[in-house]
């Protein structure tokens, strides 16, 4: 019951809000189910990309915070977004998509997964994964007025990446700490899964000892956020993390779920998120997600003075044909 799920959302920065809006939805086909601020900064955007539904394990999220630097590679860090597809015909697609895009990607496989790697304009890392034969956690839905056409479009998050310089260390934080099961090595990366594995609750570790410490800032990955059940597994780990005397954040209530935040390993930001209540709520039905800017209770009396900080962004929805190549 106290088991981590799988990967919940994660949380990048972005140069552009505008931009990453029209890549994530004209390119990759993910539907903006929340437009809202962060809740830390609220003259900064938090744009909320997912399947049809706003499903938990399917959530790619972009802060656009003024006047940030670019990011800088290197270890420690969540380095690279998996995006899960169906099948290895959708990659085949994907393929052809990417090529009318001018996008340049890299075909790899590695643990009986075949992926595309491709950037965005930030440099930001992703990958296109196959599920074909690999069994475990659910996909979500695919965005059914997306341009991207159902049998090929992205179901949900994983495997997650993690470029890292100490491998016992994270192995440790991993098993013994969060509950993964190490499953194998592959040249300098390792494979772990939690819960019912699968790619949605897998990550898998770079091992880079010789790399400097990234740096962040836009382009690079803020934090990863693991599903869990409710509020009541969500104390659980409040309890453990006092346990082993690790900080961090207590319990917060972040509206759409709630929330736990602590870094376990050096420089890398984990949340612990319940599935719910999700991002179907008093302000927004399913047809309407992400057109206008949602705000939570806690802001919705500064929503004068919020819209006039943070510009406007047309967020209305387009009206797409399913792009067949």
């Amino acid at each position: 019951m106290n088991q981590l799920k799988g990967i919940h959302h994660i949380t990048a920065i972005t140069s552009s809000a505008e931009k990453i809006y029209q890549y994530f939805t004209d390119i990759l086909g993910l539907r903006l189910v929340k437009k809202t601020v962060n809740q830390d900064d609220i003259d900064t955007y938090h744009l909320f990309f997912a399947d049809d539904i706003g499903s938990p394990g399917t959530d790619m999220t972009f802060f656009d915070f003024r006047g940030i630097q670019k990011g800088e590679k290197g270890s420690d860090e969540i380095s690279r977004i998996g995006f899960r597809v169906k099948s290895n015909q959708a990659i085949q697609y994907w393929k052809k998509r990417f090529e009318h895009y001018n996008i340049d990607f890299k075909e790899v496989q590695m643990f009986d997964r075949i992926m595309l790697w491709f950037e965005d304009f930030d440099g930001q890392e992703y990958a296109i994964v196959s599920d074909e034969l690999i069994k475990g956690t659910d996909g979500g839905i695919a965005w059914k007025k997306g341009p991207v056409p159902d049998e090929y479009g992205i179901i949900g998050l994983g495997p997650i990446f993690l470029r890292i310089s100490n491998l016992p260390r994270m192995d440790h934080t991993l098993v013994e700490y969060l509950g993964f099961e190490f499953k194998l090595s592959y040249k300098n990366y390792s494979l772990y899964e939690v819960y019912k594995g699968g790619n949605g609750a897998s990550v898998i570790i770079d091992h880079q000892p010789k790399l400097k410490r990234a740096y962040p800032g836009y382009g690079s990955v803020h934090h990863m956020a693991f599903r869990i059940e409710d509020l009541e597994v969500l104390n659980h780990w409040i309890k453990k993390l006092n346990s082993i005397g690790a900080r961090h954040s207590g319990y917060v209530d972040r509206f759409y779920f709630k929330s736990l935040y602590t870094r376990l390993y050096p420089s890398i930001l984990f949340e612990f998120a319940t599935e719910g209540p999700g991002f179907i709520d008093d302000e927004e039905s399913y047809e309407n997600l992400g057109e206008n800017l949602a705000l939570p209770p806690k802001f919705r009396n500064q929503r004068t003075e919020i819209e006039k900080i943070v510009r406007y962004i047309d967020t209305r929805p387009k009206n797409y044909d399913k792009e067949y190549f």
